[in-house]
């Protein structure tokens, strides 16, 4: 492995555990620390209230480029050349834009018998690494992502005739809202449901 994959690495790697301990720094706490809980906590709603509704409009649009395609094949006999592209890239969009709201709500695949049972200080310790283990992988993604989207900008999707930039976009966007996500979900955790659960 080069410097120019290890430096990216090392960077996620130092991040993540900066962010891990500032999470736990201000998880609980008064004054100073109230207010940057706040202040993510408001980036929160706002931003992964954005994503839900992106990811919602991907997935209408997705629906009706995939219908504008039936249509177009049976009814017609003119089968279009662009929906099937839209379709895909607009998929891509919604799951992206839908991994930062579902880490949100706790809503992803979790191991909840040890979290449920442990004693409170083992229990955040559990958080604090679910936590971690998150920020490092969206942050792999976030970082690749963003590398393969600028390495395929001049590249033109088939279809659409616009840059396939457009559809890689969404990796590091998608990253960056799971990020949000993740740190929100440990700074004020809403899986009520997940936690009743039997």
């Amino acid at each position: 492995m080069n410097a120019m994959n290890i430096l990216p690495l090392q960077v996620i790697a130092l991040a993540t555990v900066l962010t891990v301990a500032l999470a736990l720094w201000v998880v609980r706490g008064d004054g100073v620390r109230a207010k940057l809980r706040a202040g993510v906590l408001a980036a929160d709603r706002l931003l992964l209230g954005l994503a839900a509704i992106l990811a919602s409009a991907a997935l209408a649009i997705a629906v009706m480029a995939g219908l504008w395609q039936v249509v177009a094949r049976f009814a017609t006999e003119t089968p279009s050349i662009w929906s099937e592209a839209l379709v895909r890239t607009a998929l891509i969009w919604m799951a992206y834009l839908g991994v930062g709201v579902a880490l949100r709500v706790g809503a992803l695949v979790s191991i909840d018998v040890a979290h449920r049972y442990a004693p409170p200080a083992l229990r955040r310790a559990l958080e604090a690494s679910a936590l971690a283990c998150c920020l490092s992988l969206m942050g792999i993604i976030f970082w690749f992502g963003w590398t393969m989207t600028e390495r395929v900008r001049f590249q033109e999707m088939a279809g659409l005739e616009v840059s396939i930039s457009w559809g890689y976009a969404a990796i590091p966007v998608g990253a960056a809202f799971a990020m949000l996500g993740a740190l929100a979900n440990f700074l004020d955790r809403r899986a009520e449901e997940l936690e009743n659960a039997a």
